[in-house]
């Protein structure tokens, strides 16, 4: 008995994203031994610790869309092993931050204090800090279903407040940031929706354009602030391809491919249904 406990206990999908968590540490680690960090190593941790605990986030947002789209239930015994390394990320980034100001820790609350990227990043921080505490089967029965999801719906806020504090560090350079954005506003449509009722490819559809739409329209009003170019010239050059596909189009082809799932998902239940049953 003791075998199939431990197998129930760790299904191949957590191992998978438990494997996902540990992946990014072992890279860092290894570049960190190769000298693969460059002249301030801690300043490059910082940022790829930041930078990871960001896609962890939105992979752990995108299991409840992938297991309704793809009829696939069992990812979710993978969501709570991601949201707790995507913290495990952020509390890493916060640590190595401290050793890169020599661990002065009243230097650390100053700066949190008076730069505002650095603001809202502990304010994300803070709520993660909440929901990670409350991740564990415990914490639902002590709070209740109705109260710990009200809790963890504050993920959402605590996402967008960490894409744009990435944002903010990184105000001249912004695909990924943009690009991590349209992508939590699809995920964020999709649970919008989801409260309507079934979500098909028609409004998968629908809701591509609009994250894509969304993604363009804040990307072209971030440089046209910061340049004071023309908005209609700088919306021109970012939908214009042969410069590259900026992140409103890569949010509209994940935002399509996500259709094109469901769509096909829908077409075989709809073959199965129309296979005659034969009888022996």
């Amino acid at each position: 008995m003791e075998p199939s406990t431990r197998s129930e206990r760790w299904p191949p999908i957590k191992l998978v994203a438990l494997a996902a968590g540990l992946a990014p540490a072992v890279w860092l680690a290894a570049l960190a031994l190769g000298g693969g960090l460059g002249a301030r190593p801690l300043k490059a941790a910082v940022n790829l610790t930041g930078d990871w605990s960001l896609y962890l986030l939105l992979a752990t947002l995108a299991v409840t869309p992938a297991r309704q789209i793809l009829a696939a239930p069992r990812l979710v015994l993978g969501r709570r092993t991601l949201g707790l390394a995507a913290f495990g990320y952020v509390a890493l980034h916060l640590i190595l931050y401290a050793f890169d100001l020599d661990l002065d820790l009243r230097r650390v609350g100053s700066e949190i204090v008076l730069r505002v990227y650095l603001t809202v990043g502990a304010v994300a921080l803070l709520g993660f800090a909440a929901l990670a505490a409350t991740s564990w089967d415990g914490a639902v029965r002590r709070l209740g279903g109705a109260r710990w999801n009200r809790l963890h719906r504050l993920v959402h806020p605590c996402a967008l407040l960490s894409v744009v504090h990435f944002l903010l560090r990184s105000p001249t350079d912004t695909f990924e940031p943009m690009l991590l954005a349209g992508l939590l506003a699809w995920l964020t449509g999709y649970r919008l929706l989801r409260r309507w009722g079934e979500v098909g490819p028609e409004r998968l559809v629908a809701l591509a354009l609009a994250a894509a739409a969304l993604t363009a329209f804040a990307e072209t009003m971030w440089h046209a602030t910061a340049t004071g170019i023309d908005p209609w010239r700088i919306l021109a050059a970012h939908l214009d391809v042969a410069f590259g596909l900026r992140p409103a189009w890569w949010v509209l082809i994940a935002g399509a491919l996500a259709a094109g799932a469901r769509a096909c998902r829908r077409s075989a239940a709809r073959h199965r249904a129309d296979v005659p049953v034969t009888t022996a």
